[in-house]
Order: structure tokens, then sequence, then C-alpha cells
């Protein structure tokens, strides 16, 4: 399977300049993205049959491919680098496998349930800091976030909340690429509102699999229907959720 991703990542191409309107930025995604998923969903199939679904909502029952072409979509088509391929296994509701890929930083992270995560087949744990000035977190939104109400009106809250504790706050691109990157220790903690399952669920069990807490904003365990998200590595877990519960 990492060979499928890697080789159909490399083809993906900006456009030759960003798009100017709304319906051109729709038009240029459909382009790029819709190819790439039609032939991931064909390679992995045939190594792999299961079903397919491009959103995590409405699973059905057994083995489902959940992909995400073009996590970051945003950036690819501004002509940034940030933006990278997700391929999740979910049975029975489940996340089991995950791949993500950065064609940028030719990185690959993946996981499988109780065999540990890695990145380009090396084991990866999280921060081991324990004081939050130290920290450097990172947060993002959604997908089109004025849709779930009172997302946004969160997302500014907890941001100056946060801001108030850490060493620096940063939105570095695909929300996935920055859970992975809390997994392996580059980030210290992630947080987001809304449901954005789809994006989540992958990088949720590569983070999990390498050690990190996940949870809700409010520290209950996290679900793909939950409406938070929040990743940190163990030291600095609770003292997050602290942070954000007396942001709300």
């Amino acid at each position: 399977m990492l060979d499928i991703v890697e080789t159909l990542a490399a083809d993906v191409r900006a456009p030759d300049r960003p798009p100017a309107s709304f319906a051109e930025l729709g038009a240029v995604f459909s382009a790029i993205d819709d190819p790439l998923a039609a032939e991931l969903r064909s390679a992995l199939t045939e190594v792999r049959p299961a079903a397919w679904a491009g959103e995590f909502d409405d699973l059905p029952a057994g083995e489902v491919w959940v992909v995400d072409a073009l996590d970051g979509a945003v950036q690819l088509l501004q002509g940034l680098p940030q933006y990278c391929l997700t391929v999740t296994l979910v049975r029975d509701g489940e996340p089991e496998l995950a791949v993500l890929h950065s064609p940028w930083l030719k990185e690959t992270y993946a996981a499988q349930k109780g065999e540990g995560a890695t990145r380009n087949g090396k084991a990866i744990e999280p921060s081991r800091k324990t004081s939050l000035e130290a920290v450097v977190a990172a947060t993002s939104q959604p997908p089109f976030v004025t849709k779930q109400p009172g997302v946004a009106e969160a997302a500014g809250v907890s941001l100056t909340a946060v801001l108030k504790e850490v060493a620096a706050v940063r939105n570095l691109g695909p929300t996935s690429w920055q859970v992975a990157d809390v997994a392996a220790g580059r980030l210290d903690l992630f947080w987001q509102y809304g449901t954005d399952a789809t994006n989540l669920a992958g990088a949720a069990l590569v983070a999990r699999e390498a050690g990190a807490v996940v949870t809700t904003a409010d520290g209950a365990p996290w679900t793909p229907s939950a409406s938070s998200f929040l990743v940190a590595a163990p030291a600095l877990h609770e003292k997050a959720v602290r942070i954000l519960r007396q942001a709300e």
C-alpha cells in the first residue's frame, strides 16, 4: 500500500496559477482530485477488496477504504507544498491501518492498530516536553468551517487562550499531517474544533500508536463524530485540556 500511495502522489502537480474565483477553485480541485481518487480506488481495492468512501460519514459495516486524495488542497491550489494524501482502512467504524504521504517532504507516516507507528519506516514517539512555556502547538479548522455553527468562534477563543500559555502556535497545513507531526514529536500538541473525521481518523491512529494522547478538547474519548479534537504529548495533555476547558 505504501508504494501505491507514494507512486500516485508523485504525479500530483499544482496549477500554473491560483484559481481566481470560487467556481474556478472547485473546477481545478476536481480536475486534480477526481482522477487521483479514482486511481487510488482502483489500486487499493485490487490489493485489498473493500468498500470505498471519500468521507467518514455513514460508513457501512465491514472494511472500508476512506481516502482523502488531497488533504491540504487549498495550499496545493495556491502553489504551496503543504499537502498530503491520506489512506485509512476502517473496520466496523474503527481505523485499522493508516498511511499519510507528503510528496513535498518525501515522507510517509504509517500505522497499524496494535503495531506502532513509523515515519519512513522508523518508529516515532511524541515529545518529551513537560513545560507549556516550551510548547510549539498547532491548530486548524475543518473544511467549510462556517457551516458548523459556533466552531469558528470556538477556534478564535481557544487560540487566544493557548497563545497566552505556550511558546508558539502555528497552522502548518494539512490537518492530518499536523496530527502525525505531534505523534513524531515535531509538534507538541494540536487541537481543532468541529467535526472532521475524514482528515482526523487515520492521523489519530498514527498518534495513538506512537504514544500520544488523543481526546476531545475537554478530555473525553475522541470518536469520528466528536465535535472537537486534541492530540498531545503525554506530559502535556492534561495541561492542554485545562487551557481549552477554561476557554469555553
